[in-house]
């Protein structure tokens, strides 16, 4: 073969197609050889496609997916779904589902932007002028206007709607600047303010033409109409005409985003019992303030702290020898307040020396002997024959009045016991709620009042400490007067700046460290039980059980795998 024809073979060989020359030298294989190819071929493709599917896994992110459901069980029956006249938890959670305000709460409890876009504070102080959201839209369509929030708290102030809530709404005056645009002007600086803006913005033009003295009796009471994450799709009542189930299903546009869970249905009992029952018996799925005990495997336990300080509040007018730093500082070092957190609570809530929670609790290692140390060493004696402590013409004695309700009544028998074992006879009195309110704190008849303070998100302790407060309306149970506290309470009141706050804030607690003026017991925690394949509740600091829906719709049954690109911040 000449170097011409063998340039030309070459040349022709290559420029073969691989497809050909692989299916040529396939066909050339014996049926042996072809069938161990294949083998191999497909277990090669078999390891490539395992090998993405590792990759994808180890790349793409699992994000919550909307879908799925969530049955909750509750007590009691809702009466008032309106945030003007929610009275029961049953009509708060309600009114936390299918309501929104111009502010909201996030997870860790901070409040945050709702159906406003944004809002500021005049210099001043006394002036907050909110802007809504252009997309902010009620659950029948109508889009939320500065008109509907003016007119919320128009009614909310109406005396003739008595509103639970009015005493938040005191004097101030609401401005309506654009559609969008409103103000709200104090008659003095108050920090907390802001919290007041999470109330439920409800619809002016459903009821408008509703008297003030029907609201209670409207349809939309039962069936209301919101801005809320959830809206109401359905009522249903037993044969007695008693509502027993709300059915809910997500509002596509909440102005946080539409929630994931697509629908909720609250389910009404008429005691504990009955509702852990339901629980067991898998009628509901989810249910808060039980104790977890026996808890069945396809539910866990999430819990939340109640911005709720317990103590015992003491009346120095009624028993002179509360006036005694010394006898107040031994009651409150014998109390065995680990005792009240595992035998009431079951280990759910936090011990407190302090009136704020979240403030770690001063311990000590043999509180007993200790507190008859304090006593001992400022003269007391105790009296054998008396059976009781004793110096000059005084004796320690003291009578403990709170409401006649469970957990108050066990947490008094404990502190009961734990001031006997130093040697201070105790006289316990319960009470029926309405009683105690009216024939004990009103007129601040007790000498010992074991006692319960809901405090806010921005805690307003002036209404519980401040001397000015220790008569009926006021809620300075403890009848606390002290100028320096005082003084701090009013800075406190009106400062927005977090650095001076914090300083003002720690004025007052040393004050309070100082004089004893209560003795604080506990700050309880919320238990809630919810499904396994629940996620994304977390619980922020509470001030009634109904919180926990503040971020229902970031909560979530399903999820679905996206590559990382696809994912919003």
């Amino acid at each position: 073969m000449d170097a011409r024809r063998l340039r030309d073979t070459l040349t022709k060989e290559r420029t073969i197609p691989f497809t050909q020359k692989a299916t040529s030298v396939l066909h050339s294989l014996s049926h042996g050889d072809k069938v161990i190819f294949w083998m191999l071929a497909g277990l090669m493709g078999l390891g490539a496609i395992f090998a993405l599917g590792e990759l994808r896994d180890q790349i793409v992110e699992v994000v919550p997916a909307h879908g799925g459901s969530l049955t909750e069980g509750v007590v009691g029956s809702p009466r008032f779904v309106n945030p003007l006249l929610a009275l029961s938890d049953t009509d708060r959670d309600l009114v936390e589902l299918t309501f929104a305000g111009l502010m909201g709460v996030d997870k860790e409890g901070n409040l945050i932007p709702e159906l406003a876009e944004s809002y500021t504070l005049s210099e001043d102080g006394l002036t907050y002028t909110f802007i809504i959201k252009e997309s902010a839209t009620f659950h029948d369509g109508e889009p939320v206007t500065a008109e509907d929030v003016a007119f919320t708290v128009s009614k909310l102030q109406d005396p003739l709607i008595k509103s639970p809530k009015i005493a938040n709404w005191l004097g101030v005056q609401t401005e309506v600047l654009d559609i969008r645009s409103v103000s709200f002007t104090l008659t003095e600086p108050y920090a907390p303010f802001l919290e007041n803006a999470t109330l439920g913005i409800i619809p002016k033009h459903i009821w408008k033409d509703v008297p003030s003295e029907e609201f209670p009796f409207s349809q939309f009471v039962v069936e209301p109409i919101g801005a809320g994450p959830y809206k109401v799709t359905n009522v249903q009542r037993n044969n007695s005409g008693i509502l027993k189930e709300y059915n809910l299903r997500a509002f596509d546009e909440y102005a946080l985003g539409k929630p994931y869970i697509n629908n909720i249905s609250l389910k009404f009992y008429g005691n504990e019992s009955s509702l852990q029952k339901a629980l067991a018996r898998g009628e509901i799925e989810s249910a808060h303030s039980l104790i977890p005990e026996n808890l069945p495997k396809d539910l866990k336990v999430v819990t939340g702290p109640y911005l709720r300080v317990f103590g015992v509040f003491l009346n120095q007018n009624e028993n002179e020898v509360l006036s005694s730093i010394v006898v107040r500082k031994a009651l409150s070092t014998s109390l065995d307040r680990q005792k009240i957190i595992d035998t009431v609570l079951s280990g759910y809530g936090t011990p407190l020396t302090s009136p704020l929670p979240g403030i770690p609790a001063t311990t000590v290692e043999n509180p007993i002997e200790e507190a008859i140390d304090v006593l001992e060493r400022n003269g007391w004696e105790f009296s054998v024959e008396n059976r009781v402590w004793e110096k000059k013409n005084d004796s320690i004695r003291i009578t403990l009045r709170t409401s006649n309700i469970p957990e108050l009544a066990q947490t008094a028998q404990i502190i009961k016991q734990s001031f006997e074992a130093i040697g201070v006879p105790t006289n316990l009195e319960l009470y029926d709620t309405g009683e105690l309110s009216q024939g004990v704190i009103r007129p601040r008849n007790y000498q010992g009042l074991l006692f319960g303070m809901v405090l806010g998100r921005v805690p307003d302790l002036y209404a519980f400490w401040h001397s000015s407060q220790r008569n009926d309306p006021g809620l300075n149970v403890a009848l606390y007067a002290n100028v320096d506290a005082d003084d701090a309470l009013e800075h406190l009141r009106e400062t927005h700046d977090a650095e001076e706050r914090e300083e003002h804030l720690e004025e007052f607690l040393d004050e309070v460290d100082a004089d004893i003026p209560a003795i604080f017991t506990h700050a309880p925690q919320m238990t809630y039980l919810i499904p396994q394949n629940l996620n994304g509740v977390s619980l922020p600091p509470l001030t009634t059980a109904s919180d926990r829906f503040s971020n229902v719709h970031t909560w979530y049954r399903e999820t679905e795998k996206v590559w990382p690109f696809l994912v919003r911040d």
